[in-house]
Parts: structure tokens; C-alpha cells; sequence
């Protein structure tokens, strides 16, 4: 494993980290507690040292199962966490990956700092995120007041937020980027899904001039091959590495997916779609590589300096090993840099309406 230093802190994260979603929320399968934890043992003997939760997974059970997994070895581990989610009150309406009530009051996010800090068994928590934001909390002052105070108090040692849930929320990211400058931003990116990630991205390495300018302003992003550096402190953790499995490289026309998956719901021509654009990435695979699909799609988001670590989708030991040793591997040549994202640009060769993004995604200009 190899381990990254978080831009603007004192913290070295493993490039690979493990998302507590896929054990803790049954959205993945379902673990016993015994199961999970062995995971994360073995998560831990393979080199992560990242464990990123959120309060509302399965109510508080992911970070119950950090504090069971490694009861000694809290100066060993990274432990980032969510807040945002009213599950205090509505935990039990949820179905699904469904939404329920959030509440970034000062007062409401104190509180859950408080209880996240309780089941975590822990004094301050390395990287807490405001759970999937909206233009509302990047705009208030007493919520980000409300951080830099629980980080004085050491409740806290560095903050940012994820977006989400879903694929989207480009101003959202680009404004707290640039407003902010946290340390932190959790969102979707992966070599087929790179917008709006390039953009977010992209905010980093340059300020807008005024509230009303657009991404055309930011600098021009080219993945892993940038040559100014970044002028903000934001380093991202990405999820969704394999977009939804595809970039794993195990589909089949012939897959069908459980009921209870998420994936089932997605239209056939999603699964068709994808088989075709990987077919254009096999110059990444093979024996002259020594790379998996997998491990290459993981390369890939390292190449840019501006990651801090990858959080893909693991919920079973194969993937865990085959994930965990992708730093290892052959790196992405700058070549390859090119060829990907020249057929990124023509959409991997394939003809499909364009996606359906959540959040802001064009700048209401003001006249005048």
C-alpha cells in the first residue's frame, strides 16, 4: 500500500481506503457484525489505514463497527465521518438508499459531532464531512463558524463535505471549493463519469474572479497531467471508483442483478452502454500490464495529485486483495493519460442521451 499526505495537514492516507457503506447499510449484501469486522481487519493487515462512515449508515452502526474493529489502534487508523442526516428522529422512515430530513443547524450538528464521537469510542474525529450539501450550507457562515470551533476544540482536526447522493451538484462543489477551501470533498468521479468531477477538480487549481463566473473560467483540467499546481487546499476522496461495478470489468450482456440492487433499477441499455466503452479501455488490461480493469481504474484517479485516497465499493475479500494492490501495479503512463481521455471526449465511442445530474448545474446569471 501506498499512503498520500493530505494536502495543508498532518495526515498520511492510504490510497486506497474503505467506505463502511458496502458492511454497514445492506445495501451491498448483507454482513454479520462478525463478517464486517473481519473485513476490516483484513482491510487493515493489507495497509488502509482510511475508514470513512457516516452517522446515518445503518444509524450509527458504521462507526460502531470502527470502534469494535480496532479497539487499540486508534493511533494507527484515519477515521472520517458525516453529518447532516436527521436519523435521530426520522431513521426509521427510511427505505432504501432513500433520502431522509437533514438538519445543518449549529446546535444540530454539535449534537451528532457528540454522539458520532460516542459510538466511534474516540476524542476527536480526523476528517468529519457535511453529508451531501446543498447551496444553502456552503452560504452559511455560522455552520462553517460551527466547524472551525469544534476543530479549536479539538472535537475535529480538519472538515469538508460530500456530495450527493447521486451524480451531480457541479456549483454546489465548485462554490464550496472556492468559498471555503476545505480540506476535504467527497464526490462520484471514475475514468467513464468524469463530469462533473473534472470540473470540481479543475476549481482547485484556480479562483473564480466573482460569485457569477462559470466553470469556463476555471483553469483548463487535464486529469493527472496539469502543470501549475494547485492554488486551494481541497484534496478529494472519490467513491463510486468502478461506476457501479462496470469498471470492474465482470459484466456481461447476460448479467442480471438481484432485486434488492441498486443496479436493477437502471435501464438495460445503461448495462449494454458500459460493456461497449470498456471494450475501448483493454489496452489497459493484460499481461504486458499486469493490471486488472479494476486496478487500472484506480490508477487512474491517483495519477492526479489533487486525490488523497480511492474508496471503492469492497464487499468481499477477492476485491479487497485485488484493490489493495493497485498501487503496486505498473503506474498509468502519460500516454495512457491521453488515450483516455481523448475517448472520454467522444464518449468511448458509443452514441447515448446525455445523463441525468442532480443539484446546480448551470449558473443562473443575474442581468445587470
Amino acid at each position: 500500500m501506498k499512503y498520500r499526505k493530505m494536502r495543508k495537514t498532518d495526515l498520511n492516507v492510504s490510497e486506497i481506503g474503505f467506505g463502511m457503506w458496502t458492511v454497514s447499510t445492506g445495501w451491498w449484501g448483507k454482513f454479520t457484525e462478525g463478517e464486517a469486522i473481519s473485513m476490516l481487519h483484513k482491510a487493515f493487515d493489507l495497509g488502509i489505514n482510511l475508514y470513512d462512515a457516516a452517522d446515518t449508515y445503518g444509524n450509527g452502526y458504521s462507526e460502531e463497527l470502527i470502534a469494535k474493529a480496532f479497539p487499540t489502534q486508534r493511533d494507527n487508523i484515519v477515521i472520517a465521518t458525516k453529518v447532516g442526516y436527521d436519523f435521530y428522529n426520522h431513521g426509521e422512515n427510511r427505505k432504501g438508499q432513500r433520502e431522509i430530513p437533514q438538519d445543518f443547524s449549529p446546535a444540530f450538528v454539535r449534537t451528532a459531532v457528540d454522539h458520532a464521537l460516542r459510538r466511534l469510542k474516540t476524542d476527536r474525529i480526523d476528517l468529519l464531512q457535511l453529508h451531501n450539501v446543498h447551496h444553502s450550507q456552503i452560504e452559511d457562515d455560522a455552520l462553517w463558524q460551527t466547524l472551525d470551533d469544534l476543530q479549536k476544540e479539538g472535537k475535529i482536526l480538519n472538515s469538508g463535505a460530500a456530495l450527493g447522493p447521486a451524480i451531480g451538484w457541479l456549483y454546489e462543489g465548485v462554490d464550496c471549493i472556492q468559498r471555503r477551501n476545505p480540506i476535504v470533498m467527497q464526490h462520484i468521479y471514475n475514468m467513464l463519469e468524469q463530469f462533473p468531477g473534472n470540473q470540481l477538480h479543475a476549481a482547485t487549481y484556480g479562483r473564480l474572479n466573482s460569485p457569477q463566473s462559470t466553470v469556463d473560467d476555471l483553469p483548463e483540467f487535464k486529469h493527472g497531467q496539469m502543470e501549475i499546481p494547485p492554488q486551494l487546499d481541497t484534496s478529494f476522496l472519490i467513491r463510486v471508483t468502478h461506476s457501479s461495478g462496470m469498471l470492474e470489468g465482470k459484466y456481461t450482456e447476460d448479467t442480471v442483478f438481484a432485486p434488492d440492487d441498486h443496479r436493477s433499477h437502471r435501464p438495460r441499455s445503461w448495462l449494454i452502454n458500459g460493456i461497449k466503452k470498456i471494450k475501448t479501455l483493454e489496452f489497459l488490461t493484460g499481461k504486458e500490464t499486469g493490471r486488472t480493469l479494476g486496478q487500472a481504474s484506480l490508477q487512474w484517479l491517483l495519477t492526479e495529485p489533487t486525490v488523497a485516497s480511492c474508496l471503492p465499493n469492497i464487499y468481499n475479500e477477492e476485491q479487497l486483495v485485488e484493490f489493495c494492490a493497485a498501487p503496486e501495479k505498473n503506474p498509468i503512463t502519460r500516454e495512457e493519460l491521453v488515450k483516455i481521455a481523448d475517448l472520454c471526449a467522444n464518449n468511448f465511442g458509443v452514441t447515448e442521451e446525455h445523463g441525468r445530474y442532480k443539484g446546480t448545474m448551470e449558473r443562473e446569471v443575474v442581468a445587470g
